[in-house]
């Protein structure tokens, strides 16, 4: 049952109350100026009638007019209570009212103005929602506007009204003027595009203006052209021309971008002719290809939109002849632009680095057929390239120039270009010799062989000033009596035109002023060689021996001996023996193998074999390592052939001492060879057997077969038993390695795939280095068993790993060697006295005597 009671206060008669309200009603009689005790109060009375709490709202702010929270609820519900109703209901009014009545205490808080802003643009009040926003700019201290002004902008971007709009972002600009952007952004949107122009200017002028967007200047610089050119109908307020231009001087690196909207700006605005001329401008002076090539694809491209206009124009109205005029004129100039690509890109090139001398020359190459041209182009490129800052060769575009008026039959010309060339400082000494070389090859080309030498005699000439070649304080004239390139070619001259006195005085001024080369030294003792003049030709190769050093000596030793044996033979031998002494004196390694078989030549057929021998031995001595085994080849062999095969056994000895194990294996195998063939099994069956000390028999399977194939040939079963023993005995020495030995304790182990830790399971302790010791101990006690006893009666032998089938098939396989005796034989040594010996008697091979035969 529902109480219902009016309260006894005659002031007011409307207020009704249910009995719930009681407490609510008398705790707010105790404390009615308690803010908590009113909002317990209106939180109870969430779900009764809106005209019943909102009277209970009044009643509260009637005590608390100032309570920020009581207000922003308050106006809170309001708006909740009108929000799905048509923005024409009187509710919104009143909803409006209460907002204005809390501005009178509340006019500090954005919050409630924010909120009562959107709540009219939510209403579509477009100018009370203005005056509101601009109340509450007036209301709020300044460090509070940065919260109005996003909802304002938002509001003035929502109406179709610019002017409006536009003051707006004047005043927010004054705030933030950083937020330029946005207001440049918003000009675009709105056509406004010669403001839009201005603020940009201006924005980019400020030094001090950083772009929200990350912007760089370069970039809003390079908006700013592309608003301004292509929209030069509507920007009127700005000097297009000046603005890009003082671009152009400000980024360099970005020039084509720029001639290109500067061009676009006239284009559009119909001025064709600046265009063009804004085109012609960029390509001359433009400096690298990049820029060049988006100037020049533009350029092409509005020369070809203007001739497709005009033919367009042209067919819908109709021809007329100054119609086809201009046509022609204009497909003309498109083809000259087309044609002249190629230059204006060696133009971009050149003024990059005016000094490359291999564009002037593509440059003249451009030019073919133009003879005007290209002599302008060369006097261009002589007059520009400084010689000490030159990428290449300076001195050939006097000589191309040169060149060039000689091709035309102006040898006149030609000779006073070359003239002044000579005069030229250039940089290096190389240059101008081949200038002067060049002067004498014009004269040579035209038969003037006089005054070809006078020329070169005159380039050769002793300076007023002496200077060395490389002294670089000096000028290249006072440098040129040095240069190799033109002694040489005075040097030829000389020998095809000059006298032989002559040529023998440009030889030896060449070796006085020591710029010779060994080629130069053998051209020279050639020359006298021909003229039969040989002790002197070989004092020239002593001069030049003289000028150089080992290995640059090297051809004039070997060609100077050479000679020397080829005039004297064995007339002069021992001045022959002393120069060959005098050049194995300091002689590298890498050059003696020669010097010394040329040396052994010579003792071989003019002197003394033992003298030969002895060359021999001195050169696989004097070599370096990797030739010995070819010297020592030869060695063997000539000895063979002088001495006998006999004689080689100190020489094999001796290269198996010296050379590697690999090369020694081999020399073993040609002495073991050489023994057998000679009958010396015995001899051969040691060097087998030293030579088994080198041989892995995992790696050298080749020498054990071999082995086993002599001893098949002519062993027993105990040498076999000997050879097999001494296998195993070298297998265990080279088994002593740690890592094969670890391989073969774990084939013991049984596990293939296991560790060294695996061989002792369960003993985690022990160190893995202790078995490998252990099996180290164990090998090498085989090793000892394995050795033959010392001293006993009999002979006893280690049993081998062949099987006794196997050993019983090597005994008997058949012994070409071996002596059958028979019955007969055994009757007739019983025939013969006690202290008589048969003995068989062979022939001797011829090979043992060599050539000391006698016939």
């Amino acid at each position: 049952m529902v109480v219902m009671a009016r309260l006894s206060r005659p002031q007011r008669p409307d207020l009704v109350f249910e009995e719930e309200d009681l407490p609510y009603e008398e705790e707010i009689m105790r404390n009615q100026f308690s803010v908590k005790c009113w909002l317990r109060y209106i939180e109870f009375k969430q779900g009764a009638p809106k005209p019943r709490l909102n009277q209970l709202y009044e009643r509260a702010l009637k005590l608390l007019p100032c309570s920020y929270k009581l207000w922003y609820r308050y106006l809170k519900a309001r708006r909740a209570q009108v929000k799905r109703r048509c923005v024409t209901d009187p509710a919104y009014e009143d909803a409006n009212n209460c907002h204005e009545r809390a501005f009178v205490f509340m006019h500090k808080m954005p919050r409630l103005w924010l909120d009562y802003c959107q709540f009219l643009m939510d209403q579509g009040r477009v100018t009370h929602t203005r005056r509101t926003f601009d109340r509450a700019l007036r209301a709020l201290p300044i460090t509070q506007h940065s919260r109005i002004w996003p909802l304002y902008l938002r509001f003035l971007r929502s109406h179709p009204l610019p002017e409006t709009a536009v003051r707006g972002y004047r005043r927010f600009l004054k705030l933030s003027p950083e937020s330029a952007e946005e207001y440049i952004e918003y000009l675009k949107s709105s056509d406004r595009l010669d403001e839009a122009a201005q603020r940009l200017a201006t924005v980019v002028n400020d030094e001090r203006f950083v772009s929200k967007a990350g912007k760089s200047n370069y970039q809003l610089w390079h908006e700013l052209c592309d608003l301004i050119s292509q929209n030069p109908d509507k920007v009127q307020s700005l000097n297009v021309d000046a603005i890009i231009r003082g671009g152009l001087t400000r980024f360099t690196d970005q020039l084509g971008k720029l001639w290109c909207s500067l061009a676009d700006y006239y284009i559009r605005s119909g001025h064709f002719e600046k265009a063009r001329d804004v085109y012609e401008e960029a390509i001359r002076t433009v400096m690298t290809v990049r820029d060049f090539t988006q100037v020049f694809d533009s350029y092409a491209q509005f020369e070809e939109s203007m001739i497709a206009a005009k033919m367009e124009t042209a067919s819908e109205l109709g021809r007329e002849e100054e119609d086809d005029v201009d046509l022609e004129l204009r497909l003309a100039r498109f083809e000259q632009l087309i044609s002249r690509r190629p230059l204006l890109l060696n133009s971009v090139l050149l003024r990059q680095n005016p000094h490359h001398v291999h564009e002037w020359h593509k440059r003249v190459a451009l030019h073919q057929g133009r003879p005007r041209e290209i002599i302008n182009t060369y006097t261009e490129a002589v007059q520009t390239v400084d010689p000490f800052k030159a990428t290449g060769k300076p001195h050939t575009l006097w000589v191309a120039f040169a060149k060039f008026y000689e091709d035309n039959g102006q040898l006149d010309d030609a000779r006073i270009i070359l003239e002044k060339a000579t005069k030229v400082s250039f940089k290096q000494v190389d240059d101008l010799a081949s200038v002067w070389c060049e002067c004498g090859e014009l004269e040579l080309r035209h038969e003037n062989y006089d005054q070809a030498l006078r020329l070169l005699r005159k380039a050769t000439a002793l300076p007023a000033r002496r200077a060395e070649y490389f002294d670089g304080s000096e000028p290249v004239q006072n440098r040129v009596y040095k240069s190799l390139k033109v002694w040489s070619m005075l040097a030829d001259l000389e020998e095809s035109l000059g006298t032989f006195q002559s040529t023998k005085a440009v030889y030896d001024r060449i070796l006085d002023l020591r710029i010779a080369t060994p080629q130069i030294v053998i051209n020279y003792a050639m020359f006298l060689e021909e003229h039969k003049y040989f002790e002197e030709s070989f004092k020239a190769y002593e001069r030049g021996i003289s000028l150089f050093k080992w290995p640059n000596v090297s051809d004039i030793w070997s060609t100077y001996l050479t000679k020397f044996i080829a005039r004297y033979g064995g007339r002069k031998l021992e001045r022959a023996r002393d120069l060959f002494e005098q050049a194995l004196d300091g002689c590298p390694p890498k050059y003696a193998k020669t010097l010394y078989l040329l040396y052994a030549q010579l003792e071989e057929e003019w002197g003394l074999a033992r003298h030969a021998m002895a060359v021999y031995e001195r050169a696989t001595r004097a070599v370096e390592p990797a030739q010995q085994y070819d010297m020592f080849n030869i060695y063997i062999k000539r000895a063979a052939e002088i001495y006998g095969v006999t004689h080689t056994r100190g020489i094999y000895q001796k290269a198996i001492e010296v050379l590697s194990d690999e090369h020694a294996r081999e020399m073993c195998l040609r002495f073991a060879d050489m023994e057998c063939r000679l009958g010396e099994i015995d001899r051969a069956r040691a060097i087998y057997s030293f030579c088994s000390q080198i041989c892995d028999p995992r790696t050298t399977g080749a020498f054990w077969q071999t082995w086993k194939d002599f001893e098949v040939r002519h062993g027993n079963e105990d040498t076999i038993r000997e050879m097999l023993r001494i296998r195993r005995s070298v297998q265990a020495t080279y088994n002593t390695q740690v890592n094969f030995m670890a391989s073969q304790m774990l084939k013991v182990s049984g596990s293939a795939t296991g560790t060294v830790s695996d061989l002792a399971p369960g003993q985690s302790g022990m160190d893995d280095m202790k078995l490998l010791e252990q099996r180290a101990e164990q090998l090498a006690a085989e090793a000892e068993r394995d050795q033959p006893p010392r001293a006993q009666s009999k002979i006893l032998f280690v049993r081998s790993d062949a099987s006794r089938e196997e050993l019983a098939e090597l005994a008997q396989q058949a012994n070409p060697e071996e002596i059958e005796l028979g019955e007969d034989d055994d009757e007739d040594d019983m025939d013969l006295e006690p202290n008589e010996v048969r003995l068989e008697q062979q022939s001797v091979p011829a090979a043992v005597f060599g050539s000391l035969k006698e016939d």
